[in-house]
């Protein structure tokens, strides 16, 4: 039995390591295991492919996908921008505020860290650098900023862990907003800091005829956010109708609106987004096929038995599983990860008393950390790309920002009250 564990392990890590693409490195792996280790029938491996494609969950993830794209192609993502910059522009580090809070508002429309980098880090980057702020300081902020992007909701991890867990997603998503608000504060005041001490030069504070102007001009872009959590909220419509409604806006308000996507982009943004859900439903459907063999060989529950045995506190396995979720968002993206060990983490849980809605806030957090930690985060790449340097640059630019975020989510960690404390409000 111990062999054929370590045949599996040695698949999946030998598949990672040539660089096979992490949907058929799963798939091949758990085909194996489940085909000629357990020898089940292949025609079940069909089944589970099938079973996986067929979940309500997965169409508020395309959904959403459509609504980042919508959104880059026209204003919405410019105009967040100008209402951050003239709400928190005039500020010592002001500009650098206004690029966190911009990944904030695009965070709670778009529900995605890489769509956060490449809309917002892509515009803010050399815009920091042309207002004289220090090259480094930019890269690191808006490398990291992004994570919001899967913390404030909607987040397409969140909705994944929530497909997983069963948990309430409308409850899962208010478990981010706390967070979400407590990185977007603390990174201001360290670019507040930073720029106050460098001397920055400030930009006049806009007169109230300005800040008036910019927010008329920027209205309908933040609508967007207040008609998706107003809408869900209230109950006029569920988290999952309200990626739809959420589309169906941002299409109308850039073509009718704001006039700047035309009808001939429509079919250029949606064969793009279908391209990208794509990717995510192969992914999806590679880690179901994994999940399944784990499933049989009861390996969630086997490693459940020996981690309780070891560990005895819940504090002392919340802190170890930071560790680990940290290190492996480094290699694996947070859809994969999240899919894959979701199911293992469960039964220990329940062992623990700890609330499947705080683990879930705090998974997303690690896994979202690692899309911003050397050496393989892939926000370090795509910034790395946008200002033309390396990945030892790039890393060691966003070092304070990531000190700042993990501490944060120590005291997520050791305070599950403050996370629950808007579920428990609202749900009760």
């Amino acid at each position: 039995m111990e062999n054929s564990y370590l045949l599996i392990l040695a698949i999946l890590l030998g598949s990672l390591a040539a660089t096979v693409p992490v949907f058929m490195a799963l798939f091949f792996t758990g085909l194996v295991g489940l085909v000629y280790v357990v020898g089940i029938d292949p025609q079940i491996v069909v089944e589970v492919l099938y079973r996986s494609m067929d979940k309500f969950a997965l169409i508020v993830v395309m959904f959403f996908v459509l609504c980042g794209n919508i959104m880059t192609t026209g204003s919405i993502v410019e105009k967040l921008i100008k209402t951050a910059n003239v709400l928190v522009g005039f500020l010592p580090g002001g500009l650098a505020m206004a690029g966190v809070l911009a990944c904030g508002f695009f965070g709670a429309i778009s529900g995605s860290t890489v769509a956060t980098v490449v809309a917002i880090g892509g515009f803010m980057i050399p815009a920091l650098i042309e207002n004289r702020y220090d090259q480094r300081f930019s890269v690191g902020l808006m490398t990291t900023a992004p994570i919001l992007g899967v913390i404030i909701p909607p987040s397409i991890a969140m909705i994944l862990y929530a497909m997983v867990s069963n948990d309430q997603l409308e409850a899962l998503f208010l478990t981010g907003f706390i967070p979400g608000l407590m990185i977007m504060i603390a990174m201001s005041l360290y670019a507040y800091y930073v720029c106050k001490k460098m001397g920055m030069t400030r930009r006049p504070r806009p007169s109230a005829k300005e800040v008036f102007s910019v927010l008329k001009e920027s209205m309908w872009a933040l609508f967007l956010p207040v008609l998706i959590f107003g809408g869900i909220y209230s109950g006029l419509f569920t988290a999952n109708e309200a990626a739809v409604v959420a589309c169906f806006y941002a299409l109308f308000v850039e073509i009718l609106i704001h006039k700047d996507m035309k009808i001939k982009d429509v079919k250029r943004v949606v064969v793009s987004s279908a391209v990208t859900s794509a990717s995510l439903l192969v992914i999806v459907a590679g880690a179901s096929v994994f999940g399944e063999y784990l499933t049989f060989e009861q390996i969630p529950s086997k490693i459940a038995s020996v981690v309780v045995q070891n560990i005895s506190s819940p504090w002392v396995f919340l802190l170890a599983v930071n560790i680990l979720l940290l290190f492996i968002g480094m290699f694996m993206d947070i859809i994969s990860a999240t899919l894959i060990l979701t199911p293992i983490f469960l039964p220990l849980l329940a062992k623990f008393g700890i609330d499947t809605m705080h683990f879930g806030l705090l998974m997303t957090i690690n896994l979202g950390i690692g899309y911003c930690t050397p050496p393989l985060g892939v926000s370090l790449y795509i910034t790395g790309a946008t200002v033309d340097r390396n990945i030892v640059y790039v890393s060691k630019a966003v070092m304070p920002f990531l000190l700042i975020q993990i501490a944060i989510l120590l005291v997520l960690t050791f305070w599950p009250d403050l996370v629950l404390l808007l579920p428990r409000m609202v749900y009760g």
